[in-house]
């Protein structure tokens, strides 16, 4: 059994697959329309977002100006894993993304645990997007002098967690006593959020065509918006004389870049690397690029070149008009500076609105057009049932796949909030990037050929193994104590496990994350210098993982959970209805 579950498909199987396009359509494919200038638009339309737009501001108050580290080492780490997606893309041209990826280098087992945290980052991501979509269309309303009630604009678990809080907000009170009651049950829910899940799932359904015409109206019209906002908010920074902001002071009263120290900047891991979540996105469109061998890698990394300097500018220009401390519970940071306690531009305020709406209706839309032929890819190879590959005969798109998205997407908007959501996302994104960058270590290196993209070779045998010692080096000349530390379990000096507000658990987890880091950064520095690695997945590989030490204990427990539920509907179907499988 242990062998079957890690069985592998050959490269040239699966492309063999995507050609003859089988599915339960009479062969329909799907439209090969999209350039290189299209794929680099879907790219930033995914990344340029609710991360700049919503939860930038959370990563702000966490990690204070020094918070730009962070968007520079995730980007590092996007960077050298987008060179493994678009070596895995040059090779494997088809729909799927990092779930055909694993199947050709893991085996099956590891395909479906991709699969299945996929969902995590494109159908449930979205749920963030569309929440982040409802505050700034209510915001944009409330400008217009048009007044929606608050409980059909807010999610309910997020009232109900802030009243079991405690919480003092007379607008979260009104929401609560102003709601209708159905059956002793509050009607409390976001209705913006799920009309525009309805309307997003209409637009993809209707074909790819419709979809790239839109999306590429909407990067324009957003990147407009948010050049005007560095422009403005930087020209006042310094004409205003507020890059004293960049130096805030801490508790202590220590001026500094990152006044709650380096453990401040990676609490804010989350919200950071959810500003990146989408790059990927643009690979799963294969089958519908013109010359997807080298128009997918030129459209992710020029995509993520582009939203890293516009993150960078962003957050300098958000932590300079503002002290960080301002930030908290702002869940629209780019009007934030600009309100009349502020900055006090109006018309800027507006138009951020604007941009806001238009930015998330982008990521909607190429999220919502990930997750279906994901699940066509699964499909074909037998582990999820035969209807999810179906292609609508005139639209050219995986109806009933996009179909169940819009459900997937719409019906927890009903039940969860933005604060999970986020959480959730982050991990099961990092989780599938660590797999990406280690399965090109995994494939055979290949010959160079003309008009594909292949990834540089760098022997990583010595060099690998020197920036691992380096940076443990680092960090040990950084703090005296880090490795004492390391293996310190005793948080009795810790404030919030003292007071109760966290558990051992809690405050245990970034310490058993960073030896599991270590102790991995090792071994693979041994295979590393036993096998020749490429220096640059292994380089991916490692940074994702640091990232993955940022997680809580219960963006852990949550994820842990989801891939056992996935696990479950593996061996109940897709292991015994796999194509493989039947070929044993």
């Amino acid at each position: 059994m242990a062998n079957s579950l890690f069985r592998t498909k050959s490269i040239s199987h699966i492309l063999e697959e995507s050609e003859k396009g089988i599915t339960d359509a009479h062969k329909h494919t799907l439209h090969r329309v999209l350039t290189v200038r299209d794929l680099t638009f879907f790219g930033i339309a995914a990344i340029l977002g609710a991360g700049s737009f919503s939860s930038l501001g959370g990563a702000v108050f966490h990690g204070g100006p020094g918070v730009v580290i962070l968007f520079v080492i995730t980007a590092i780490a996007c960077a050298f894993t987008a060179f493994c997606y678009s070596e895995f893309a040059s090779r494997i041209p088809v729909a799927g993304s990092a779930y055909t990826y694993a199947y050709a280098s893991f085996g099956e087992l590891f395909a479906w645990i991709i699969g299945w945290a996929l969902i995590m980052e494109y159908s449930i991501g979205n749920i963030y997007v569309a929440y982040s979509w409802s505050d700034y269309f209510t915001s944009f309303l409330e400008k217009c002098n048009i007044h929606l009630p608050q409980y059909l604009c807010t999610s309910y678990m997020e009232v109900k967690h802030a009243l079991n809080d405690g919480s003092t907000n007379k607008e979260v009170l009104d929401t609560w006593n102003n709601a209708p009651m159905i059956g002793g049950l509050r009607m409390i829910f976001d209705v913006p959020a799920l009309i525009i899940n309805l309307l997003i799932t209409y637009l993809v359904f209707r074909g790819i065509r419709e979809s790239r015409n839109f999306s590429n109206v909407m990067v324009m019209l957003k990147m407009i918006v948010v050049t005007l906002v560095i422009l403005v908010g930087g020209y006042i920074v310094f004409s205003h004389g507020l890059t004293f902001n960049w130096h805030p002071a801490n508790d202590a009263g220590v001026k500094s870049f990152m006044p709650n120290g380096f453990g401040g900047v990676m609490a804010a891991v989350s919200g950071v690397f959810f500003a990146y979540i989408g790059f990927d996105a643009v690979s799963v469109l294969a089958e519908e690029s013109k010359n997807p061998q080298r128009d997918l890698p030129r459209g992710m990394i020029l995509s993520l070149v582009i939203c890293t300097v516009v993150y960078i500018l962003l957050t300098l220009v958000l932590t300079g008009a503002v002290n960080y401390r301002n930030f908290d519970g702002v869940g629209d940071p780019l009007a934030f500076i600009f309100e009349k306690q502020n900055l006090n531009v109006g018309w800027m305020q507006f138009f951020v609105a604007i941009a806001a709406v238009i930015a998330m209706t982008s990521v909607l839309l190429v999220f919502q057009m990930g997750q279906p032929r994901i699940w066509m890819s699964m499909s074909r190879d037998g582990l999820l049932p035969p209807v999810f590959q179906k292609i609508h005969p005139k639209f050219k798109t995986p109806s009933f796949a996009t179909i169940v998205t819009g459900l997937v997407v719409g019906i927890p908007i009903l039940f969860t909030d933005k604060t999970f959501v986020l959480d959730f996302t982050s991990i099961a994104t990092l989780f599938a990037f660590v797999l990406v960058c280690g399965g090109v270590l995994l494939i055979p290196r290949r010959e160079k050929e003309q008009g594909r993209f292949h990834i540089p070779y760098i022997n990583g045998q010595y060099v690998f193994p020197l920036i691992v010692i380096a940076a443990f080096g680092t960090a040990m000349y950084l703090s005296k104590t880090y490795v004492s530390d390391l293996f310190n379990f005793d948080f009795s000096s810790n404030k919030d496990y003292v007071s109760g507000k966290i558990s051992f658990m809690d405050a245990a987890t970034p310490n058993i994350t960073l030896i599991i880091f270590w102790l991995s950064a090792i071994m693979i520095s041994v295979f590393a210098f036993i096998k020749k690695y490429s220096l640059i997945p292994l380089m991916g590989l490692i940074t994702c993982m640091y990232l993955l030490t940022g997680m809580t204990k219960s963006n852990w427990a949550w994820f842990l959970s989801w891939l056992a539920i996935g696990l479950i509907f593996y061996f109940l179907y897709g292991y015994k209805k796999s194509k493989l499988a039947s070929k044993k």
